[in-house]
């Protein structure tokens, strides 16, 4: 039997579904940092969603450690480099919640292009301007993805029944280009790009990527849509481009620092910026977050940890 560590909040199902595989679970979602590092020794499996990181100190206390289950997609609050060599297995679910990601990024553009919020707001507030609120169609626009594993894929596969032309880029893949999506190189993604999606994990080389230089480097006014990390992008830098024009929208369900009562005085100033413009559109991190993919992502988490489990066996 495994003992196994929840520390996050999850749909209740996990309870269930761990147990059926010969896992016994300790849910605690309300256990602080300290009780964690106190009792963490003896598990030898944790689940997290994104409370507290699992880096070297926490390694250094869970002596039994086996497996990590991550009820989500993203590592970056992982010690991956400490984790391998301590031999300890990792699981992930980006399955679990592609598909109420796709949908919710393409809510989020048709949004935006069709003034959904905007016109909403101006008729509850007694205005009928249907002019002011004709809106842009999807149809024939090049939307440039950049990242394509699970989440880029589930995007991409959504946008082909809106007959867009749709180019992928990804650094560490190769061979994946279809009848519906092209496979190309950065610079194609720059020179044609009417929309730019980001679906790559942050890590030290993606750390703010999009800079004013990679912006500058796109030739044509673009959307930029972000359901990734926040860190890809400063809020300046967003901010700046769509000052310049450079880019003509944004939809963005993350944020640089999602702690919006602790900014600092140079992401204040483009926060302010950004929520009072008419081009920018926020979701608070719930691309992903839906009531299928909270009991998806433990299906996925489940399998995962069993096909572990018997490998060892």
């Amino acid at each position: 039997m495994y003992n196994c560590l929840i520390i996050d909040k999850m749909h209740p199902s996990i309870i269930p579904m761990l147990e059926s595989i010969g896992v016994k679970p300790d849910y605690r979602p309300e256990i602080t940092r300290e009780e964690i590092l106190n009792v963490i020794e003896n598990y030898q499996g944790i689940i997290v969603r994104s409370k507290t990181p699992i880096n070297k100190e926490l390694f250094d206390k869970a002596k039994n450690l086996e497996f990590i289950g991550r009820a989500g997609a993203g590592l970056d609050q992982v010690d991956l480099e400490t984790m391998q060599a301590r031999n300890i297995t990792i699981v992930n679910a980006p399955e679990g919640n592609r598909d109420a990601l796709a949908e919710h990024m393409v809510g989020m553009i048709l949004c935006l292009f069709n003034n959904i919020n905007l016109g909403d707001k101006q008729v509850r507030n007694g205005i009928w301007d249907r002019e002011g609120n004709r809106g842009v169609e999807l149809k024939n626009k090049t939307v440039g993805i950049i990242g394509y594993g699970f989440m880029g894929q589930a995007f991409a596969k959504r946008l082909t029944s809106f007959e867009c032309n749709i180019i992928a880029y990804d650094k560490y893949k190769s061979g994946f280009g279809s009848e519906q999506v092209k496979e190309v190189a950065l610079e194609q993604i720059f020179e044609e790009a009417d929309l730019l999606s980001m679906h790559v994990p942050l890590t030290p080389e993606t750390h703010f990527m999009i800079n004013e230089d990679f912006i500058n480097r796109i030739k044509k006014p673009f959307y930029f849509l972000n359901s990734a990390r926040g860190e890809l992008a400063k809020l300046s830098v967003i901010k700046k481009a769509i000052e310049t024009g450079k880019i003509s929208g944004a939809v963005l369900d993350v944020l640089e620092n999602e702690k919006l009562n602790k900014y600092t005085p140079e992401q204040q100033e483009a926060f302010e910026f950004l929520k009072s413009s008419e081009k920018v559109l926020f979701t608070p991190h719930v691309a992903g977050w839906t009531h299928e993919s909270y009991v998806r992502i433990n299906e996925v988490l489940t399998k995962k940890i069993k096909a572990y489990i018997e490998g060892k066996q």
